[in-house]
């Protein structure tokens, strides 16, 4: 923790105080060293316990202090007692492995939004846990990070990181060991956000990225404070205003009210789904169910999952809980209700729920198997709600048009932005520092593909530039390859997505790193494709294989030889298991050919063995081959394992992104 941070940290709290990622349910990484940190009064005396294990210190002169605990066999639950001037006690402490999850939108996705999200469910333990990072960009190393760990459930699990989650539930089936998970990303988001500043001040050819930021700051305080005022005029023209809730006072909550005018919908959906029509307003939604007589007069739970924008929600006519834009990230809070006994009868019972919608897209946004209602005990089934609902528009209000909605101004470049250079760094990683990990698990570059050349430095920069930080040597740093993305051409073409590609796998260079392509995955009109088990699973081969000893596949056939003979050009592969094959059955694809006109021509491709054979007619004499060159290239050569074969290119010819920085 850098001094400044520090002395932030101590100013504000000067007691015995520790970083939000020492928490209760927090996973410590085994068989390591085991730092735990914070500040206290200068001269404090320091004590920490755990499991048997004993550490002591006094805070410096700066209030900060650290102390290593020995390393520990994975277990738990254990309790951690921290005193100092006061006492910390964290409940709930496990042992076992511990990976830093980062990176744009595709870390990010969340279980409830990618596929299998009920499978998912289903295999929520409490030995996997997440501690999701709140997004924060800043100027200087900030003190702390904000967040909380949780225990995965079915309830909880929906919000975590789709990939760390299914990397997580692949590591815990094969090592039974509790998984912690510190998921810290920020969708949209390039990889300079993410690297120190000091990392590119001390190498020449990234110094400029902060040198030019630093100085088109001279006149940010103008240029933000005009942005201000224009997003507060945009957002006047496009959000909505909740001037009552008048179908209250209609009775519409209640048990007796006449639904003869209310519409049969099906739940959940978006409003715009349910009322056919794109709206912003108030919308209510109600559904009578049939309560068990051992329910009766008992507290329950309703669990209505994400709802965008505010809801109010009653149950037989009385309110049970809201939520508003008081609510921080209202729109990702999962709405988890309590139902007063004397609410419950048996039989018929009902559920109202008042939707107002701001702007954008409204209504229920979480899974079908969210909703559900349930003893708040746990004891019995729940009744899960997904299905026929009612439904009433309380209040149309007409939503802003396409081009009011696209004219909103942009934040100007600079403290706060998320791109901001060592801004994430800062404000979402240095805190977290020196916690206890095993590696590291990388989904980014989406936001990178314009200056993919650059990639080849800006990469590598950012993982010596954690390994540094966290001082402990080569930790595994494993990533995810761009997944295919935008609709394929009819011919080759040159690909900035392919160039990104390439300057990822050219950081396996560096020791201890690993790819997990997702190259055959991606699906073309969404840039977050919604199969992020697999990209889990893959991840975990990789760390199975290399760092808990398992003997599995862990890749794709790579290339390894490429010999010209004549017009043809013969490819041999590492990595086959045992053989290579076409995994639809269909004819090899996205190979091109070329001689030395540069021309890339449509390969066509045989198997030999495990050789690959690719020529053309019009190319009599190739120089250069390539798989997988493009944005979302048709590959369909893999493994006996159905591990996709990595993309590569033998020329080094200019791309489209050569110089761009």
């Amino acid at each position: 923790m850098p001094l400044l941070a520090a002395a932030l940290l101590l100013a504000q709290a000067p007691t015995l105080h520790v970083p939000a990622i020492f928490a209760d349910n927090m996973v410590l990484q085994r068989n390591q060293p085991l730092p735990f940190f914070g500040t206290a009064q200068p001269g404090t005396h320091i004590d920490v316990t755990l499991n048997g294990h004993h550490a002591y210190t006094n805070a410096k002169r700066d209030g900060t202090w650290m102390v290593k605990l020995r390393p520990m066999d994975a277990g738990g639950p254990y309790t951690a007692t921290i005193t100092g001037d006061g006492t910390i006690t964290l409940r709930n402490v496990m042992v076992g492995e511990v990976w830093l999850c980062s990176g744009q939108s595709n870390m990010e996705m969340r279980v409830g939004e990618a596929r299998e999200s009920q499978v998912a469910q289903s295999l929520a333990d409490p030995d996997i846990r997440m501690f999701t990072v709140q997004h924060l960009s800043s100027e200087i190393p900030a003190p702390d990070v904000t967040g909380s760990w949780v225990t995965s459930s079915g309830d909880s699990v929906v919000n975590f990181s789709a990939v760390a989650y299914w990397y997580a539930v692949e590591l815990h089936k094969k090592l039974g060991v509790p998984i912690g998970l510190i998921h810290s990303s920020w969708g949209g988001t390039p990889i300079e956000a993410w690297t120190s500043r000091h990392a590119y001040n001390v190498k020449p050819t990234l110094a400029p990225i902060v040198k030019n930021y630093l100085a088109g700051l001279h006149d940010f305080p103008e240029r933000k404070a005009e942005y201000d005022r224009k997003l507060a005029d945009w957002k006047e023209s496009v959000y909505h205003t909740d001037t009552g809730n008048d179908g209250f006072g209609m009775r519409y909550p209640e048990p007796d009210c006449d639904t003869t005018s209310w519409r049969q919908v099906t739940l959940p959906n978006l409003l715009e789904v349910t009322e056919n029509r794109q709206m912003d307003g108030a919308v209510w939604y109600r559904k009578t169910i049939d309560v068990p007589a051992e329910w009766a007069g008992k507290p329950l739970r309703l669990v209505l999952g994400t709802i965008k924008d505010f809801d109010i929600t009653y149950f037989n006519g009385r309110r049970i809980g809201a939520i508003d834009d008081r609510t921080p990230y209202w729109y990702a809070v999962d709405r988890v209700y309590p139902v007063p006994p004397a609410l419950v009868h048996a039989g018929a019972n009902t559920i109202a729920v008042r939707i107002f919608n701001q702007f954008g897209p409204g209504g229920f946004t979480g899974g079908a198997n969210q909703l559900k209602i349930a003893p708040a005990d746990g004891s019995g089934e729940p009744i899960f709600l997904e299905g026929a609902w009612l439904s009433k528009v309380e209040r149309y209000i007409e939503p802003a048009t396409e081009e009011v909605v696209n004219s909103k101004p942009q934040p100007p470049f600079g403290p706060g932005h998320p791109w901001a250079p060592g801004g994430l760094y800062n404000g979402m990683i240095d805190p977290l520092i020196p916690y206890a990990i095993k590696g590291v698990l990388w989904y980014q570059g989406e936001a990178n593909v314009n200056y993919a050349y650059q990639y080849r430095e800006l990469f590598p920069t950012l993982i010596e530039d954690w390994r540094r930080r966290w001082e402990e040597g080569d930790m595994p740093f494993y990533f995810v390859q761009l997944a295919g993305y935008t609709e394929r051409l009819n011919d080759p073409v040159e690909s900035n997505w392919a160039e990104l590609r390439e300057a990822q796998a050219k950081a396996l260079a560096l020791p201890n790193t690993g790819m997990a392509t997702a190259v055959d995955i991606g699906e073309a009109n969404d840039i977050h494709p919604k199969n992020k088990r697999e990209v889990g699973r893959r991840l975990a081969l990789i760390a199975l294989a290399r760092d808990y000893g398992q003997k599995v596949i862990y890749t794709g056939p790579t290339m390894r030889e490429v010999k010209f003979e004549g017009s043809e050009a013969h490819i041999q592969y590492d990595n086959v298991a045992d053989g290579l094959k076409s995994v639809d059955g269909s004819a090899l694809g996205a190979f091109t050919i070329a001689g030395e006109d540069h021309k890339f021509y449509w390969g066509v491709a045989k198997l030999v063995g495990n050789t690959v054979v690719v020529s053309n007619p019009y190319v009599p004499k190739p120089v250069a081959v390539r798989y997988a060159w493009a944005n979302n290239p048709y590959v369909n050569l893999a493994n006996s394992e159905g591990l996709p074969a990595l993309p590569f290119r033998t020329d080094d010819w200019p791309g489209i992104t050569s110089g761009a920085r």
